[in-house]
């Protein structure tokens, strides 16, 4: 299986950030929260991003 990443320079600096911050133990809601406004994420980008984190499952594909 692969995982999809975000083709957006955005998301994809969104989701690495967020990866960081959990590893120092903060939370992941607020990190969404924070991470809209920090990388300007659209709604359907901030969506990906929450679905990446919350739900990976539904973002791979079999090959």
């Amino acid at each position: 299986m692969t995982t999809i990443m975000p083709e957006d320079k955005n998301a994809r600096r969104a989701v690495k950030w967020i990866g960081e911050e959990l590893q120092e133990g903060k939370k992941l809601d607020k990190l969404i929260a924070e991470a809209g406004m920090r990388f300007n994420l659209s709604p359907t980008q901030e969506q990906f991003v929450i679905k990446f984190f919350k739900d990976p499952d539904k973002l791979t594909k079999s090959e």
